[in-house]
């Protein structure tokens, strides 16, 4: 799996003032399981150190001013900005993160100001916006929403969901391989839009008759938009109630009174998310129900990133 990685974040001093932003999360843990691909559009404008730089609105357009002496540097970004987008095309990317607040990175953070030097809001740097237009299905997030444990679990199980799918559709599927692929992720597909689940188990039935390639576009289309939208700790509690239902005639009473506590509990934020997942396992394992140890919701991601092991990662 490739990330695009906003490079100060990486540790590379290339900051406007020759720092850093090292983020450990991404160093220390996501850097097990993905090579970066590092970009900073900025330095390769301006160099390092360099005057900090706004974005400010000018007739209704977003230009790049220096904050020393109000220069117009625009071009200069939007052309390193290209050629940085340039360099993530030609890689296979399974999503990108970058430097929040920055003119250049930030999505939705950075300041915007008017001509008098009051600031009016804030709006996507000037390299990100590139991105989300060439990208609009790529995973993308800020290093400073994913201190939010929530969003930090959503997005890592976007990315490998999304890394999943690049697999899979390098693998030449055939339509009995896509109804494999929808079976194994029905539930993480669930746990994320209800109606999106449905309809891609309708496009998987192929009603219509489409050809493979037709059908595989419309179902990269679905799943990778729906893997996008947030869980929440009310969907993913019908997903459980689910699941459970899998193995009801085996379960003793005290285990079902066990399960059913262990969810009643994370719906009301007592206890983790991993608590009743691990029961869940542990009970498939146990009763060799083999649909629900096949499914990606019960191990989305590498277990050692420890997601659902915090409470404030449901809402």
């Amino acid at each position: 799996m490739t990330l695009a990685i906003s490079a100060c974040l990486l540790g590379e001093k290339i900051r406007f003032d020759g720092g850093h932003k090292r983020d450990r999360f991404i160093t220390d843990e996501l850097s097990h399981f993905a090579d970066f691909v590092p970009f900073c559009p900025e330095h390769l404008a301006f160099g390092t150190p360099r005057p900090s730089v706004r974005l400010v609105r000018v007739e209704n357009k977003i230009h790049v001013h220096s904050n020393k002496t109000g220069d117009d540097l625009t071009g200069a970004l939007e052309q390193t900005s290209h050629e940085e987008l340039s360099k993530l095309e030609s890689k296979n990317l399974c999503g990108i993160i970058f430097k929040s607040k920055s003119p250049s990175c930030g999505m939705k953070s950075a300041k915007l100001y008017l001509e008098n030097g009051f600031c009016e809001g804030k709006e996507d740097g000037v390299f990100a916006r590139m991105c989300r237009e060439r990208y609009p299905l790529l995973p993308m997030e800020e290093e400073g929403r994913l201190e939010d444990a929530w969003l930090r679990e959503n997005f890592v199980m976007q990315i490998f969901a999304y890394s999943a799918y690049e697999t899979f559709k390098e693998s030449s599927p055939s339509i009995k391989d896509l109804v494999r692929f929808h079976t194994i992720h029905k539930f993480i597909l669930q746990a994320k839009d209800e109606i999106l689940y449905r309809e891609l188990g309708n496009v998987v039935a192929n009603r219509d008759a489409h050809s493979l390639e037709t059908l595989l576009g419309i179902y990269e289309l679905g799943f990778k938009t729906a893997i996008a939208r947030k869980s929440s700790i009310k969907k993913t509690r019908n997903v459980l109630e689910h699941l459970t239902g899998f193995f009801k005639n085996e379960l003793t009473k005290d285990e079902k009174e066990i399960l059913h506590t262990q969810i009643e509990d994370y719906a009301t934020k007592i206890i983790p998310l991993i608590v009743p997942v691990s029961t869940i396992h542990l009970y498939a394992q146990k009763y060799n129900t083999t649909y629900l140890l096949d499914q990606t919701f019960l191990n989305p991601y590498p277990k050692t990133l420890a997601l659902r092991s915090h409470i404030s990662s449901g809402k």
